[in-house]
């Protein structure tokens, strides 16, 4: 779910950071354009890429790369809130097995039954602490 959300991300904001960098170079070059011949021309390259500007607009009614971003931090921020749920709910039926287990007359029926405690989830491993490093 992650890559594809970042891949996704990276995709709608590379097409807005080229839509929006055509218009602002264009908006450059007729500002700095000097000649009346050249601020026409830089004129007419200004207006082309403001009509694709404004035909983006109009398929997509706002440039949607902040609410990817958001929508992508929601995501991750959901995503690691269930995983800390998961581990919760599992080492809190761990401990409830394991008193169990240890207590009368639950202790009877788990030496029946050949029960055996069993051990909390922990990560052993430091680099598996860190959390996912998004890089677009």
């Amino acid at each position: 779910l992650i890559p594809n959300l970042v891949e996704s991300v990276k995709g709608y904001v590379t097409h807005e950071q080229g839509t929006l960098e055509r218009v602002t170079a264009a908006r450059a070059a007729a500002m700095d354009a000097g000649g009346i011949e050249e601020k026409g021309k830089a004129e007419n390259m200004l207006s082309g890429a403001l009509k694709s500007l404004f035909a983006v607009t109009e398929s997509y009614p706002d440039l949607k790369a902040n609410t990817n971003f958001l929508e992508l931090q929601r995501e991750l921020s959901d995503t690691e809130n269930k995983i800390q749920a998961a581990r919760r709910f599992y080492n809190t039926n761990v401990r409830d097995l394991n008193t169990a287990i240890e207590s009368f007359p639950g202790n009877m029926i788990a030496d029946s039954f050949r029960f055996e405690p069993r051990e909390f989830f922990e990560l052993e491993e430091a680099a598996a602490r860190e959390p996912v490093a998004v890089k677009f």
